[in-house]
């Protein structure tokens, strides 16, 4: 008898030996599992390698980690992602975003006309949910979980192009207020870009994941994001691995592209001034907006950033009051300087508002300022650093800034992702425990 133990110890001693020599000297086997943010204005994908521990955000060809969450229809195709986005401004109307605001809700018909109101594509009822009324070469619709689904494909086809393996399984976020019939059509989304969805994790459980707070003594976590579009603030309650949504709030008409607006509307504003008319171009509109943003994102390293764009608008008018042809008008150039300063005074009402849903998460989950363990940024709008501030000045301490916060989610949802498909080094599992009667505070 004690032969026989001793043989199966031996067995047991050598298979431990095999596999440790195998994770020390063979090539670990590729990651199988994906882990997905379908984000409103971006998207993301990401990977666990195993053996290595480290998480990767698979980038494009063109090396960029996040495309915009748009699909374009053409009479010849379908593009989505960064091409959609080109020709978004030359063709609006056939160019679908922010979807992930429509998929799975139903509606009463004044609501959504209110909401669709925002958008230069058409927007119908039918039966309660929200549809897109296309035209090419002939007309059509389609629904928010086919958008989301063309966007999920192209971030299915840049995994299996970087891992050269065929990906059929993955673990996806969705906002923590999504009820379970938002969270079913996210996954139908999923089937139809030919992916099986081994779980469904909360945003805010994912960045939690992402800064390693499932491994760590916190209690409550508050979680910040704030990305192109939408303000989402949570509470979470943390014991042990287990993660207990205490109270949510947020603003869904408030993010990036608002702060670009303002922006927008200062550049239109001085290129009146100087030319003698507002840019009216859809060419020169497009330029600017572009030179603007990227001016919002320099502001986010440096004191002042310059706005310098060609317009048309001004070369003619010039032109024609001179009595020469508009045709041939050369473009003027619109140089402007835009400091923080400027940009964060142009702004500052609004960044004001994200103190709200804080307030509102802390009273209803009855914390004190002084309660909170754990600030937590997400969405690249955190980035801006009189939201930090903000942040700061009112816990009297500095958010965790650890992680990139356009990435954090997607880190946190391939960190599940490793676990769901069984990679080494194991993990610890987050564990959410659903609160159904929990309901959104919305400022909007």
């Amino acid at each position: 008898m004690s032969g026989e133990i001793s043989m199966i110890g031996s067995v047991i001693l050598a298979l431990f030996l095999a596999g440790y020599l195998g994770q020390q000297y063979l090539p670990p086997p590729k990651p199988k599992v994906i882990g997905l943010d379908l984000g409103t204005t971006f998207c993301s994908v990401g990977v666990f390698h195993p053996g290595s521990g480290d998480v990767e955000v698979i980038a494009d060809e063109e090396g960029r980690k996040s495309i915009p969450s748009a699909v374009s229809f053409t009479a010849a195709a379908v593009l989505a992602g960064h091409e959609a986005v080109e020709l978004a401004d030359g063709d609006p109307q056939n160019t679908v975003y922010d979807a992930k605001r429509f998929i799975g809700k139903i509606f009463e018909a004044e609501a959504l006309e209110q909401e669709s109101a925002r958008y230069p594509f058409k927007v119908i009822n039918n039966n309660g949910s929200a549809e897109f009324l296309l035209s090419t070469n002939h007309t059509f619709t389609v629904t928010p979980e086919f958008i989301a689904s063309r966007l999920l494909l192209t971030m299915r086809k840049m995994a299996e192009r970087r891992l050269d393996v065929h990906i059929q399984k993955a673990v996806i976020s969705v906002p923590a207020e999504f009820d379970e019939r938002q969270r079913n059509f996210t996954v139908r989304a999923a089937n139809l870009a030919g992916l099986e969805i081994l779980r469904v994790i909360n945003e805010p459980t994912a960045a939690a994941m992402a800064y390693g707070l499932h491994k760590v003594d916190v209690f409550n976590v508050l979680v910040v994001d704030l990305g192109g579009g939408t303000l989402d603030v949570s509470l979470l309650n943390k014991q042990g691995g287990m993660f207990f949504t205490r109270a949510m709030a947020g603003n869904n008409k408030l993010g990036g592209q608002d702060f670009s607006q303002r922006l927008l509307q200062y550049a239109m504003e001085r290129a009146h001034q100087e030319f003698g008319a507002p840019p009216a171009l859809k060419e020169d509109i497009h330029r600017l907006r572009q030179a603007v943003e990227a001016a919002k994102l320099n502001l986010t390293l440096h004191p002042s950033a310059t706005v310098r764009v060609p317009l048309s608008l001004g070369a003619r008018d010039r032109s024609e009051s001179a009595g020469g042809a508009a045709a041939a008008a050369a473009p003027v150039l619109f140089q402007a300087v835009i400091t923080r300063q400027l940009f964060e005074e142009l702004n500052e009402d609004l960044f004001q508002k994200i103190l709200a849903p804080v307030e509102t998460v802390l009273a209803e989950g009855r914390l004190d300022k002084a309660d909170v363990d754990e600030i937590v940024l997400v969405g690249g709008s955190t980035r801006i650093p009189r939201i930090r501030r903000l942040i700061g000045e009112y816990f009297g301490k500095e958010p965790n800034t650890s992680v990139d916060p356009d990435l954090a989610v997607v880190t946190g949802v391939a960190i599940q992702a490793g676990i769901m498909g069984g990679s080494w080094p194991l993990q610890v599992s987050a564990i959410e425990i659903p609160n159904r009667h929990l309901r959104k505070t919305n400022f909007s």
